[in-house]
């Protein structure tokens, strides 16, 4: 199963509003482990980057200058992305960039279908607690010392991290590639027969004459045994 893990950094906070996507960060998982492949881009604008906005991610304008506009990027990124299932902690939020930007250069929106939301996944789990980022990899013990500003990238790494254990730990999806060989060739051919067991005859388990009177002797050395009273 591939499923893509992706985090983003914008100019704001409503896209309807003229905000735009400035960061993507993308972590391919199969199985729920990611493979090393990811993809990421930084974008420009095409205008200013509010100060509460940089205060945030610490992206300035002056380093998306030079970048490219997601326009030019787009059909690699979709590329990534394929037809996986996305993952995003709060994902109407980057959906909605997402797919304002795909808008934008003409073309169509990423299925919200896709969408897997790890707030209302850990919502249904901790009923009450904090639904952060921060808060939930404290809960799960995930490190996070490195992470000074946000950063979409390194968000979806972490998100990659809590995600697996929200979905139940990190034992799932480690089952060794010869067991899912042996597992399919047997789904696909049913038929064949086991190799015929070879019976080994049973061991004598009871003491020998020897055995039974040491220990009758160890026995009646034991002084004021409870069972004997």
């Amino acid at each position: 199963m591939r499923e893509i893990v992706f985090d983003t950094e914008t100019t704001g906070l409503d896209p309807q509003s003229g905000d735009r996507l400035v960061e993507i960060g993308c972590i391919e998982m199969i199985n729920r482990v990611p493979t090393g492949a990811v993809y990421h881009a930084y974008f420009n604008p095409e205008r200013s980057m509010p100060a509460e906005a940089e205060a945030v991610h610490g992206i300035s304008s002056a380093f998306l200058a030079d970048k490219p506009r997601f326009a030019e990027r787009a059909e690699e990124l979709l590329a990534f992305l394929g037809d996986a299932p996305l993952v995003a902690h709060n994902a109407g939020f980057d959906f909605g960039f997402l797919n304002a930007e795909l808008a934008l250069c003409a073309r169509p929106a990423v299925d919200r279908a896709r969408m897997v939301d790890t707030v209302a996944i850990a919502r249904r789990k901790h009923p009450g607690a904090k639904l952060s980022l921060d808060a939930l990899c404290s809960r799960y013990g995930i490190d996070r010392s490195h992470r000074v500003k946000h950063g979409a990238l390194l968000d979806a790494e972490l998100l990659a991290q809590l995600y697996v254990e929200l979905m139940g730990g990190r034992q799932i999806g480690m089952e060794l590639a010869a067991e899912v060989e042996v597992k399919a060739s047997v789904t696909a051919a049913p038929s064949i027969s086991a190799s015929p067991r070879v019976l080994r005859p049973a061991r004598p388990h009871s003491p020998s004459a020897e055995e039974s009177a040491r220990h009758a002797a160890f026995v009646e050395a034991i002084k004021g045994a409870i069972w004997l009273q």
